[in-house]
This record gives C-alpha cells, structure tokens and sequence, in this order.
C-alpha cells in the first residue's frame, strides 16, 4: 500500500480494524462486512502500527503473552506461542527486559511478535522499518518475507519506501489524495515499464556511452558513476551481446533499477496535473 506521507495509508488500515470510524462508503475484510463482524474479524488478524504500542513497565514477553490473550489464546497456549514468536524474530534473551529498554530495532521486533502471536490469517503492517539502520532494515524485511514463505500468512505493507515494497511485495496499490492511481501486480509493473539496466564499467563510460548512443539506447552518466541504459529487452541477452562485441568489461549490471520510484513519481505527478 503506497503513497506519500498523509495520503491515508494508515487510516485505511484503521477503517478496516474499526479503529477509526469510516465515514462513508463500504469495506468487507475476511468476507466480513467491516462495521458489523469488529471482534470477530481482529481475532483472525494481526496489526503491526507504525507507532509504539507497548504497555510501560511490562517485559517482552509478558506483553507478547497479555496480547496474546487478548486474541482469545488460553494462558498457557499464550506463553508457549510468545516464546516460539520471539525465539522466530531473534530476541532471544531480550524478552526478559522492559520494552521501555529496548532499542529500536527490538521495539520492531517486539511490535512484529505480537501481531503475529495469535496465528492471524492475515497481517497489516504499517511502516515497519521506520527509524532503523540499513541493517536492521534488512533484519525486519527479511522476517517479513518469511511470513508468506514459510508460514503461509497474507501481509499487507504499508509504506512510502519503494525498496522495502519491491523487496517483499508481489502486488501494489497506489493512493493520493483519496484516489487510487495504481493497483497491479509487481511484475507486470515491471514488464511495462521501459527495460533499462544502470551498468558500471572499469576506468571512465565515454566509449561505453557512444556505444549505446549508436543504438538509440539513450545513456545517462547517473551521479553514482553508472550508465542508464534503455535497452528495451524483456532480458538483458541484447545487452550482453552489445558488451561483449566491443569488449566492454562491466564491473555490475542492475536491471530495472528503481523502477517503482519512477513509477511512484511520475504517477503523482500526473495527479497533480489532473487536479
């Protein structure tokens, strides 16, 4: 779910959870009419919010077991279920201290174990990677992609970072100002958009660049050094072809780079020229 800041990526999920009351319109979530099934619904998912929801003076993993029951787990299933989650996202001896101490990275990851702890069909997760490191980034996207990899449970991820989105996503929806301007598979995405490849080379581009200028492939020198190249291959066959047969030694090729940032922009941008 993508969208710049304020676009009501959050309040959506809010609507869908009965946390904000929806004003107009009409929302069915789990085939539940969302309105008339609250409890029914919020047992079978798990909210991830973009902020902290901890209960001060708790331990890790007694908010993880109180959550827990709150989904209607029995204690002692509750426990055991806290702990398999929080061995799952690695906090191992961490679970023992007030969530008050943690770090941020552990905050996410505490926040991760509770919308999860109740085994929900489905999980909504509002900007989880917000106010971490790339490695802790990393660490977050990769529990994430898990989810459906090894545990079979559906996420939905809201979020203004494209990478995050393209690195765990499989589909996108796009919102502005209250309209949706995308809703598409990744892939396909992908495949419509112009085929390009950034190619970084040994010493400076210049001959790189007269070469693909001579095929019509309109290269950028791009601040980080590499050549934008439009090669408009589903695969980068012809690209190799043309490196090889003037011996031009790449040091990385990256396919499609950025591409759902400059769909993300160009998106908005037309947006705004309707409006």
């Amino acid at each position: 779910l993508l969208g710049p800041n304020g676009a009501g990526k959050s309040t959506f999920i809010k609507c869908l959870l009965q946390q904000t009351a929806i004003t107009s319109g009409k929302a069915r979530l789990l085939g539940q009419e969302v309105g008339r099934f609250g409890r029914e619904i919020r047992k079978r998912v798990g909210y991830n919010p973009e902020q902290d929801c901890h209960i001060p003076g708790m331990i890790g993993c007694e908010y993880v077991t109180y959550c827990a029951q709150l989904s209607g787990l029995p204690f002692e299933v509750a426990r055991q279920r806290t702990h398999e989650l929080l061995d799952y996202v690695g906090m191992g001896q961490e679970r023992y201290r007030k969530i008050e101490t943690y770090s941020t990275g552990m905050r996410q990851k505490i926040k991760l174990a509770q919308c999860l702890v109740h085994d929900p069909e489905l999980v909504f997760l509002d900007e989880p990677t917000n106010g971490l490191d790339p490695k802790g980034q990393k660490l977050i996207l990769d529990l994430i992609r898990s989810l459906w990899k090894d545990l079979g449970i559906s996420f939905v991820l809201s979020s203004h970072l494209m990478h995050d989105v393209e690195y765990v996503c499989d589909h996108i929806i796009m919102i502005a100002h209250g309209t949706v301007l995308v809703n598409e598979d990744i892939n396909t995405l992908v495949t419509k958009q112009k085929q390009c490849a950034e190619v970084s080379f040994f010493g400076t581009p210049e001959r790189a660049i007269e070469v693909f200028s001579g095929l019509g492939w309109n290269p950028v020198l791009q601040p980080n050094g590499r050549v934008r190249v439009e090669h408009g291959s589903r695969n980068l066959e012809p690209l190799m072809e043309v490196l090889h047969k003037h011996s031009l030694h790449p040091i990385e090729i990256l396919p499609n780079p950025n591409v759902l940032e400059e769909l993300f922009v160009r998106s908005m941008a037309e947006r705004q020229s309707v409006a």
